[in-house]
């Protein structure tokens, strides 16, 4: 969201350990005028969510994750600070506003989840709804701090809310098992606290997604540290131990819960009109109806070139259907050796990669290669768009990707296989390749997390952990501290004398 008002802000423009506020804050709720009722702690949870919804914040999910991989590339007018992530111009890093904003908004995002926790621990309302909020609240906690670790490594640590201009300042984590620490237990508290859904619900987190945090993070730790990733490496933490805590917190998503599962359609994942679908296990909420960008998204439009100013059309997989979208800006482009990498067949690439558009009566308008500069992602597209107004939401965790995360860190296991298949089959590809011992096993799996999860946001960290960031031509020649980490934003350090 681009507005932000001050007075009803818990934190609003307090970052926690780097602040650019230059004033005493106010404006901050207390025990004295807020917290009375559930419905005063379930305002202050919304308040923590709408963090992930800010523009700055939301679209980094594809600047930090995708961009800088070969997935991606942009256009040649784009921002200067995304042109830099685009190709690895590290020296301009540091002063990069796109990684300062994620940086700011991800400790925004902590410091409303800290409020909420401290605010309603002890809380005397309904048990049953302290705990929902208190448990959710526990998860964007993590789920904050799990994204400034993977991007910025070590990061300040805050467990109680900021409320002070002096509190603002701290200093590192003094190692990542410290970060990781927190992280793994509020993900494990969440755990026990949350209950299931009985649907999906859009924006909002439960026990399954908990479950599935806490998968990626003991995946990502086990990874890296197997990989030799800087920092990681020095980690007092077990390397199987940690894949098996990953195998164990992902199992639990697979067989202890009937809410969540995989979609038989690749396109019914992808359908807007879907959002409660079994695949949904966490996704920001976003819906053409609200009023700033935020509340609704112009993600689709990021995504899409610009072809004419008017509606094109695209075909529904094998089907003779067509709905329609409008053109976009042609931010996040799909690069030639990305699209090539793909196998002929699969479906990942011909339902869900757009190399050819239509118009309204079915004719072809253009295509790729051809008029059509590059083929682009249709998994951002909302057929009942308002202007630039669309539902189009980026896809936080799917069940698909615990049920590869399940498969990594178990190994060449029957259900491993098993889970991998259905996701192999539903593109349209046939088995995995049987009697890989467990190194090959993984790197099949994660050979296929790439197609899988293309455009969401985790190619970058699937790099990162294995320690395969300098295979990005753009990357290549640089060296470990400058690839592992981005550095934390000049404006906080020169904020934060403790970050010196």
């Amino acid at each position: 969201m681009k507005t932000k008002n001050l007075i009803t802000m818990l934190a609003g423009t307090l970052v926690l350990g780097a602040c650019s506020l230059k004033e005493e804050p106010y404006g901050f709720y207390s025990e004295d005028n807020f917290y009375k009722t559930a419905a005063d702690a379930e305002a202050s949870l919304t308040y923590a969510y709408g963090t992930l919804n800010y523009l700055e914040y939301s679209r980094s999910v594809f600047f930090l994750g995708d961009m800088p991989t070969e997935e991606l590339t942009t256009k040649s007018d784009a921002a200067a600070d995304n042109q830099d992530l685009n190709n690895w111009k590290v020296a301009n890093f540091k002063t990069n506003g796109t990684l300062e904003n994620f940086f700011k908004y991800a400790f925004i995002g902590v410091n409303r989840a800290n409020a909420v926790i401290q605010n309603v621990e002890n809380a005397s309302f309904d048990e049953n709804a302290r705990k929902q909020i208190l448990g959710e609240a526990y998860f964007l906690r993590a789920w904050n701090y799990f994204n400034l670790v993977r991007n910025f490594g070590l990061v300040p640590m805050h467990t109680t809310m900021v409320d002070e201009l002096d509190e603002t300042s701290s200093p590192f984590a003094s190692n990542l098992d410290e970060l990781y620490d927190l992280i793994l237990g509020d993900c494990r508290k969440a755990s026990d606290i949350l209950p299931v859904y009985d649907t999906p619900k859009t924006g909002r987190t439960d026990r399954v997604a908990a479950q599935s945090l806490a998968a990626k993070a003991y995946l990502y730790v086990a990874s890296a540290k197997e990989h030799n990733v800087m920092l990681y490496r020095d980690m007092h933490r077990d390397i199987k131990e940690m894949y098996d805590s990953a195998a164990y917190y992902a199992g639990q998503v697979i067989n202890s819960q009937s809410t969540y599962g995989f979609e038989g359609n690749l396109l019914d994942i992808y359908d807007v009109e879907k959002s409660h679908g079994k695949e949904h296990i966490f996704m920001m909420a976003m819906d053409r109806s609200g009023t700033t960008e935020g509340q609704y998204s112009k993600i689709s439009k990021m995504f899409i070139p610009y072809i004419d100013g008017a509606a094109i059309y695209l075909k529904q997989g094998d089907t003779d259907t067509y709905i329609p979208s409008h053109d976009g800006w042609g931010e996040y482009r799909t690069t030639p050796e990305f699209y090539n990498s793909f196998d002929a067949s699969d479906k990942r690439k011909t339902d869900l990669i757009v190399s050819k558009v239509y118009r309204a009566d079915g004719s072809l308008n253009v295509e790729y290669p051809g008029a059509l500069p590059y083929p682009f992602c249709r998994k951002y597209i909302d057929p009942n768009y308002d202007g630039d107004k669309t539902s189009t939401r980026p896809f936080l965790i799917r069940f698909s990707d615990v049920a590869l995360i399940y498969a990594e860190a178990a190994g060449p296991t029957d259900k491993s296989y098993e889970l991998v298949n259905y996701i192999r089959h539903r593109a349209g590809l046939g088995d995995m390749a049987r009697n890989l011992n467990q190194d090959e096993f993984r790197q099949a799996v994660i050979q296929e997390r790439k197609f899988e999860m293309a455009y969401e946001g985790d190619y970058m960290y699937d790099l990162r952990r294995t320690n395969r960031i300098q295979s990005v031509a753009e990357a290549a020649g640089l060296s470990e501290d400058q690839v592992t980490f981005y550095p934390i934003p000049q404006a906080e350090i020169n904020l934060n004398g403790s970050l010196r």
